[in-house]
């Protein structure tokens, strides 16, 4: 039964989803007011860290994380590169990833 009634149902689906086609898309813009965190990094590693990560996370969301082995920090810094294109100064990358691997998480 089933094999007869699907058929059905998306060809009726299809012309539901046809009759809005004419509906047509608005986009409009928002503000967002995200928190303000005047926290920084601090330490030996932390002006790299400052720098390049503070443009796109607080330092309190970063410091929040789970402890990661150094390899696993170069995994995700790695991707914030590649992945979210984000403007990481290349040779700050070593110090970044040493720098989390041996920061304090907060508890």
């Amino acid at each position: 039964m089933l094999r007869r009634t699907l058929p059905a149902v998306l060809v009726a689906f299809c012309a539901a989803a046809g009759a809005h086609a004419d509906d047509k898309l608005l986009l409009k813009s928002v503000n967002i007011d995200l928190p303000f965190g005047d926290r920084m990094f601090e330490g030996p590693g932390s002006d790299a860290a400052n720098n390049n990560c503070l443009a796109c996370h607080s330092a309190g969301m970063v410091l929040n994380q789970p402890a990661l082995s150094t390899a696993q920090w170069r995994t995700e810094v790695e991707k914030m590169l590649t992945a979210y294109k984000a403007p990481i100064d290349p040779k700050d990358v070593d110090t970044i990833v040493d720098y989390l691997a041996g920061m304090k998480i907060a508890k």
